[in-house]
């Protein structure tokens, strides 16, 4: 396809100003060089436009939205992504093959720019080493309020990631609201009107998230993982068995009934329209077959099928049935690399995440292997143990480092920061999440040649910490040090 590049100018009023100070840029762009000469930018000679022979212009509401917001972020006083950004005396010019990478070659800007009497890089070219660079956040076993979604947003576009990965739902509580099945919500939610996504919250987060280059992809779990689900839609859990009697407990979803599937349909169905991104994640993880072993008619249908006592063979059938659904919507469906174990064609399969500890390179490779892309979590867990502050092991994750053919390599598109939320809500998810997950920001964004040093890593990073400070983000420390005006906005 024919690209179309993008141009637009800073039109600015600069001073010259001595050298020094720290930039603290993060993540590491591919090229930046600096003149011999400094500028100080003041606001009332600052402005955005786009250049005269941009394929953009006034009216790309992406750009528009960026431009009044970074030039708030610039002066708080007052894709492939390829950009390249390249500032002189009293003008500025920024060049990008895409609106996304526009975003990104603005946020650099914004980043070069910390005060008035700071300095400012003059070149930059830069795009991404990872199409998929994502964050997990959890809301069933805490509610993120909307509004703490929503700045966290805003912290991943300063880090450069661009995929939401929202896990909505699971066992404790299914806090989406769903027009056609109200009951989901009403019965499983922690409480049917405080703790619910309404339709329009949805909306907004989708707005909010596309304006600053986000993709957000909805993950409703299932097999596993349903026990809310079941509280507002009978006859959707399995029923389990102590011995000849059901024992009034509930497993998975039940996998032989086609009721079941027809309920899946309709509900992705309005999912689907609600989040316009290719991808929806169906996750597949820890399903546990004990329940479905105990279920007479479980039974009786995997005789009728010939699946004899091999129950991934049902798991696999439910999820060849759900990625049919999947596909008739026209979406993408990604799963966890549990379907993949027990897949019977693993090679259908369109995206797996790969998320278990041991050697996730031997996953890497035999998923790759067999020709499907993957997503890369494992060493990205944020609630695995170990010390909290210790960010340099997120760091210094090599992602390409399994054995494969370059095709095998170029099937991992990326990777994604996991916070789970049994011990995170709104009180507790910046501190958690940030700056260690721009420790993974860099990883997926820079090449890796240029950023494999902890040492070097850590004054920048230590610097980008002290911004997110500054932009009202309450990241914790990564050692000892201080901030110039750390308690500014706190």
């Amino acid at each position: 396809t024919h690209t179309h590049w993008i141009l637009f100018m800073f039109l600015l009023t600069l001073q010259r100003v001595a050298p020094g100070g720290e930039a603290g840029v993060w993540p590491m762009p591919r090229k930046m060089s600096e003149g011999s000469e400094r500028y100080a930018l003041h606001p009332q000679g600052f402005s955005f436009r786009y250049g005269r022979d941009s394929s953009a212009q006034l009216g790309c509401s992406v750009l528009d939205a960026a431009f009044r917001r970074y030039f708030a972020l610039c002066f708080p006083e007052n894709t492939v992504e390829t950009d390249r950004l390249s500032v002189s005396a009293g003008h500025g010019e920024l060049t990008a093959n895409t609106v996304w990478g526009a975003l990104r070659g603005e946020s650099h800007f914004r980043d070069l720019i910390i005060r008035l009497s700071r300095n400012l890089f003059l070149k930059i070219e830069d795009f991404p080493r990872f199409q998929y660079r994502g964050i997990l956040l959890d809301t069933s076993r805490h509610f993120l309020p909307v509004r703490t979604i929503l700045k966290t947003l805003d912290v991943m576009a300063y880090n450069k990631f661009n995929v939401l990965h929202w896990h909505v739902v699971d066992d404790p509580s299914f806090p989406y609201q769903s027009q056609s099945f109200p009951d989901l919500s009403n019965k499983g939610a922690f409480h049917p009107q405080s703790h619910v996504y309404t339709q329009a919250d949805i909306r907004k987060m989708v707005s909010h998230a596309r304006l600053r280059g986000i993709r957000i992809i909805p993950e409703f779990d299932s097999p596993g993982h349903t026990q809310s689900w079941g509280k507002g839609q009978p006859g959707l859990l399995t029923p389990c068995y102590k011995g000849l009697h059901p024992s009034g407990t509930f497993g998975p979803v039940n996998p032989t009934l086609s009721t079941n599937y027809n309920f899946m349909g309709r509900l992705l169905k309005e999912v689907s329209t609600l989040f316009p991104d290719p991808y929806i994640h169906l996750g597949g993880d820890e399903v546990d077959f004990s329940c479905w072993k105990s279920n007479p008619d479980v039974r009786m249908f995997m005789k009728k099928m010939g699946f004899g006592t091999d129950y991934g063979k049902l798991g696999s059938l439910y999820f060849k049935n759900m990625m049919n659904i999947i596909e008739t919507l026209n979406k993408t469906s990604v799963v966890w690399q549990d379907v993949f174990d027990y897949h019977s064609s693993p090679k259908s399969l369109d995206v797996v995440e790969v998320w278990k500890a041991g050697c996730y390179m031997c996953e890497v490779r035999r998923v790759t292997a067999a020709g499907v892309r993957v997503i890369l979590a494992s060493p990205w867990y944020l609630d695995q143990p170990g010390p909290t502050h210790e960010w340099s092991r997120f760091y210094t994750v090599r992602p390409l480092a399994f054995t494969g053919t370059e095709h095998q390599k170029r099937l991992l598109i990326g990777g994604e920061v996991c916070l789970w939320g049994e011990y995170v809500d709104g009180t507790n998810l910046a501190p958690l999440l940030w700056p260690r997950a721009s420790a993974a920001a860099e990883r997926l964004w820079s090449d890796e040649a240029q950023t494999s040093s902890v040492s070097q890593a850590y004054p920048r990073l230590a610097a980008f910490r002290c911004k997110l400070l500054r932009r009202g983000v309450q990241a914790q420390p990564l050692f000892v040090g201080h901030c110039k005006h750390e308690y500014e906005d706190l």
